[in-house]
């Protein structure tokens, strides 16, 4: 019987170690697959940003060689700058860096790229490089070659020691240091020479890019926890503010601010909302109840929205933009000033179609940008920007509106809304140079 028995046992369990046997196999080779295909991407991305900040160093040189009167030259070669700023910086992003110190140079090479960018967009006949900025790039140029020879010394050990990235992403994720470290050990020394180098003046249209929003920035008194639980309560029309339980964010820095939590029994009913401490200004709200079924039309809940927007201080919005999901409408409203649109006060309300209440309010960009300007008068006529556009432009409407260019800078201009190409689009002509600003495709 034991004889039968292991007679049809044996073959049986002999396939079975042979099939566990090549399972194995298999699993260890697809391994191996995914790891050299990951090898293969780290050497890439490497040693391309490599020869992208090299080639930045060139182009620098290029644009530094020919006439200071050589605009086009000046364009050509910080345009490329710009191009090959980005795709380093692409590069970096593909590299298991994010736990090494290697945040200075990404800066760096972020500064440059928006620097150049900026700069080749302006009509450099008009505003050609000046003197400040010639000596700026003749200190990037410096600072490039040092990080382009920084660079290639560590590409020159990475090839002769047969280098791998997976075991620096071992080592970093191990913080083991038994493991050859001189991949990690060159981007730190790369990183600390960047943070050595002497501060640049990048201009302004590029420092307010990297310019933090902080409490210095709003005016008003500072407001205590008490005084945030007591707006809170008059803002929502409730009596009773034991639900209201009031937290202070960023204690002692330039960022802080309360968060407020309303609880109405039911989890899902719970209301939060953010305030500055500076000023006690609301930055956002948002209501978490079930919404019903619809009853609003989209033009009522645009009308709920402005009403609601006015009754709590922020006067003359108007609607730019609309979207809805889950019975729920979202505007997006711009401050106006002398019948101007002024997008840099913008903000989102969010409005239940099934009662008409606002349910949502995101006013982060308006209480930093809302102050009373000065609007310059248009220099160009309305019918003269029309003359612009593509004559297959079917125009719908036209008004002024305040934007901000691609140098950051406030620019009054005529916005047109229309179709073409069976799409509907805003463009914007420049009120004061008859040229095109912006162009924004909108939702249908």
């Amino acid at each position: 019987m034991y004889r039968r028995l292991s007679a049809v046992l044996f073959p049986v369990m002999s396939l079975f170690f042979i099939g566990s046997i090549y399972w194995g196999y298999q699993e260890h080779q697809e391994k191996n697959s995914i790891l050299i295909k990951a090898e293969n991407q780290y050497q890439r991305a490497f040693h391309d940003l490599s020869y992208h900040v090299e080639q930045v160093h060139r182009e620098l040189g290029n644009t530094l060689a020919v006439n200071s009167t050589s605009q086009g030259i000046h364009r050509k070669g910080l345009v490329n700058v710009w191009r090959l700023t980005s795709q380093a910086q692409s590069e970096i992003n593909q590299l298991p860096l994010t736990l090494l110190p290697f945040n200075r140079t990404e800066d760096f090479l972020s500064r440059i790229a928006n620097f150049s960018y900026k700069t080749s967009v302006r009509d450099l006949t008009k505003q050609p490089l000046s003197k400040d900025e010639f000596k700026m790039l003749k200190t990037l140029y410096a600072n490039s070659e040092q990080i382009s020879n920084d660079l290639l010394h560590v590409q020159e050990k990475v090839i002769t020691k047969n280098l791998r990235w997976m075991d620096v992403e071992t080592a970093i994720a191990t913080e083991k240091s038994t493991l050859d470290n001189t991949i990690i050990d060159g981007f730190k020394t790369v990183d600390k020479k960047v943070s050595e180098y002497p501060e640049i003046n990048w201009g302004p249209s590029v420092s307010s890019m990297y310019q933090k929003r902080t409490i210095k920035m709003l005016g008003g008194e500072m407001k205590s926890p008490e005084d945030i639980k007591k707006m809170a309560a008059e803002f929502l029309k409730l009596s009773d503010t034991s639900g209201i339980k009031v937290v202070e964010n960023g204690k002692g820095t330039e960022h802080t601010s309360y968060s407020v939590t309303v609880s109405k029994g039911k989890p899902e009913d719970t209301i939060h909302l953010d305030y500055t401490q500076k000023g006690g200004q609301l930055i956002w709200f948002m209501n978490s109840r079930k919404v019903g079924k619809e009853t609003l039309k989209t033009n009522d809940a645009e009308q709920k929205a402005i009403a609601f927007l006015s009754k709590h201080g922020y006067e003359g919005m108007k609607a730019i933009n609309y979207d809805k999901y889950d019975s729920v409408a979202v505007f997006t409203c711009v401050g106006t000033q002398n019948g101007v649109l002024i997008y840099p006060e913008k903000l989102t309300v969010k409005i239940a179609l099934d009662n008409g209440e606002a349910v949502g309010l995101q006013a982060n960009d308006y209480i930093y940008e809302h102050h009373k300007r000065t609007l310059p008068q248009p220099k160009v006529k309305s019918a003269d920007a029309r003359a612009v556009l593509n004559p297959d432009f079917k125009t719908k409407s036209v008004r002024m509106a305040l934007i901000k260019n691609d140098l950051g800078n406030e620019v009054l201009c005529y916005e047109f809304v229309g179709h073409i190409n069976d799409g509907m689009y805003r463009i914007y002509i420049n009120a004061d140079t008859g040229l095109e600003e912006a162009i924004e495709q909108m939702p249908k």
